[in-house]
């Protein structure tokens, strides 16, 4: 007797989140595949739904995802998310545009709950929105269930053909009620019978990795992070330590006193770890990105330029640490803590066809990629989110101090440098500066654009632009107000922090030029120390999913200064998140005085410490 297994096609619009709605749907207990959006539709017959996810690209460019335009008359359920919606729309003479507002982060919409899409769900729904076109005129057959504070469509139906769109992200944490939902489309609307379960994600994985390696030996990078972590411990499992070379390579790029800590605790577990000080290696690298050489590490100041150079070198490291070894590199695989939401970020083709860069992983730069081509890298993680990995590691034994330290980047320091030689003003600098004024006039608090960039993700695709600083009084009710209103009306803005200290009423225009050198490296070094000094004193470690510190070229008005900031982060899936509050159990108010006090009587060279207000989207996680 053959079992015919329920399937769901998820199709691949170029989403962020796309692996994320993939997971949910699976731990909804139905079985999906991700899809390239152009996927026709004789080779959908054999799903029983589809849902098409979100995008960066608008239905109208030239660029948009192709797809079957016979797909919506296939007479099965289908939910189009962000993107999909817009499609959706678009094929059925719905009207799609882009207006003045865009919607960036977690708001409240008011909902239709009657229709069987929203079935127990209340009359209003936080959601995640990120989107700059929006859904004007539904289409033929369709009607609005869904509307944002903004009165934009934030969600459509056509319950006779069981068409359904909405404009927010159902899959990520910052929907409140997205599991309801989806679980209402799969089950309510497309009548799945819930009978697929997950494999034992342990056994899987060392599956895979035996399948892989067969009797060759493994070289695995070991940053000392969870991922790497827990990736060491399962080739242990699956291949013995006899055949794998555990690799730590010191960057000089590291937290204060970092290899050393790295070292101890992994030793702890019976991993044997080589260090390498490969810091001069690093700091003069180069690398080659789109056919252009780039500049020395310590020179360069775009954030995907340093990403390239420092993934880069650590393949060059590791080819060098195998030939000292005495091991032939044809017969080593490079083995890889790469999880998800990297491939995601980096726009890899293993993750989605379609995705736009946010930025470059360094465990996803072209070497990388040529070496994945060649079938030498192994990645039992590739499926994996955080949270994920953190069970998977305290499976397999491995200590708390292991499993629940807070993620830090492979490039480490160097994309928490915000690098620049020159003040980053273009001609719309003084209108954005008015505009500020206008919309956000306030006595006590003053908003003022920053002369330099940071990385963002706005409408599933990457920007990298303007930072706000909100200075005066500590409202913070307001400030966060201030923060999550800003992007939406200004768009060229995608990041919001609180400056410390007095309020700014004059134009910010000068910058500290700023490379990657030791001295900025102690400073960040010191400061990010006093911070997780303070979040082991207060007990927040567990509590905050990750704390960046970064350090930017801008002194206030001091000569050669610069400053630093606190980036709070709050997630599950690492793909959305919100800043902790200050004054809330994640962030009490006498941990941040410290914080901040000690920054500024500690560190030499520092002007103002800043509080990252800002949600993800429009700011990802790291400024870089």
């Amino acid at each position: 007797m053959v079992i015919m297994v329920e399937k769901l096609a998820i199709l691949d619009a170029g989403a962020q989140y796309g692996k994320v709605i993939d997971r949910r749907v699976r731990e909804l207990n139905v079985f999906s595949e991700l899809l390239p959006m152009n996927s026709p539709v004789s080779s959908l017959k054999e799903y029983k739904a589809v849902i098409i996810s979100g995008g960066p690209e608008s239905v109208y460019d030239k660029n948009a995802p192709k797809h079957d335009p016979l797909i919506f008359g296939m007479n099965i359920p289908i939910l189009g998310i962000c993107y999909g919606m817009h499609l959706m729309s678009y094929a059925h003479e719905g009207v799609i545009r882009r207006k003045s507002v865009r919607e960036d982060g977690q708001e409240v919409v008011r909902i239709n709950n009657s229709s069987k899409l929203f079935h127990g769900l209340g009359l209003e729904e936080k959601v995640l929105l990120t989107h700059g076109d929006s859904v004007i005129n539904p289409g033929k057959g369709f009607v609005v269930i869904a509307n944002s504070p903004n009165r934009i469509i934030a969600a459509i139906e056509n319950p006779a053909k069981r068409l359904y769109g909405v404009q927010f992200h159902p899959e990520v944490d910052l929907t409140v009620n997205g599991r309801k939902v989806l679980h209402n489309f799969l089950y309510n609307i497309a009548g799945f019978s819930g009978d697929y379960t997950l494999e034992d994600r342990e056994a899987k994985a060392v599956g895979y990795i035996r399948g892989c390696v067969g009797d060759k030996e493994v070289l695995v990078l070991v940053s000392g992070g969870v991922d790497s972590s827990v990736c060491a411990a399962l080739l242990n499992k699956a291949l013995g330590p006899e055949k794998i070379h555990a690799l730590h390579i010191d960057n000089g790029l590291m937290r204060l006193n970092e290899s050393l800590k790295v070292k101890e605790a992994l030793e702890k577990t019976g991993l044997k770890l080589r260090v390498v000080d490969a810091s001069q290696d690093f700091y003069n690298s180069i690398t080659t990105v789109k056919g252009n050489e780039t500049k020395k590490l310590n020179e360069a100041v775009s954030p995907e330029e340093k990403r390239n150079i420092i993934g880069d070198a650590f393949m060059r490291v590791a080819e060098r640490a195998v030939r000292e070894l005495g091991l032939n590199p044809n017969n080593v695989y490079l083995a890889q803590g790469t999880l998800r939401p990297d491939l995601i970020e980096s726009a890899s083709t293993i993750a989605s066809s379609k995705a736009d860069v946010i930025k470059t992983h360094h465990n996803d730069t072209a070497l990388v990629r040529e070496l994945r081509k060649k079938g030498m890298v192994v990645e039992p993680l590739k499926d994996y989110h955080k949270d994920e990995v953190r069970v998977l590691g305290k499976s397999l034994g491995l200590p708390d101090e292991l499993v629940w330290r807070q993620p830090f980047p492979g490039p480490g320091l160097g994309v928490r440098i915000i690098c620049a030689d020159k003040p980053y003003i273009n001609d719309d600098f003084g209108m954005i500066n008015q505009q500020l004024k206008d919309y956000y006039a306030n006595d006590s608090i003053s908003a003022t654009l920053l002369p330099i960039q940071t990385v963002g993700v706005q409408g599933d695709g990457r920007s990298y632009s303007y930072l706000v600083g909100l200075s005066g009084e500590k409202d913070w009710d307001e400030l966060f107000r201030m923060a999550k209103d800003i992007p939406k009306r200004i768009h060229k803005v995608n990041r919001i922090a609180y400056l410390f200290g007095e309020k700014i009423t004059s134009p910010i225009n000068n910058i500290t030029i700023t490379h990657i050198t030791p001295d900025v490296i102690k400073q960040l070094q010191l400061a990010d120390d006093i911070v997780n000094q303070a979040l082991i004193k207060y007990g927040l470690l567990r509590k905050l999913s990750q704390v960046p510190i970064i350090s930017f070229p801008l002194g206030f008005g001091i000569e050669g200064a610069r400053s630093i900031a606190i980036r709070t982060f709050i997630t599950n899936d690492f793909m959305t998140g919100v800043p902790a509050v200050p004054g809330s159990e994640e962030m009490p108010l006498e941990a941040l005085d410290e914080m901040v006090g000690r920054i500024l009587s500690e560190v030499n060279g520092i002007s103002r410490v800043a509080y990252d207000l800002t949600s993800k989207p429009p700011g990802t996680t790291e400024w870089e």
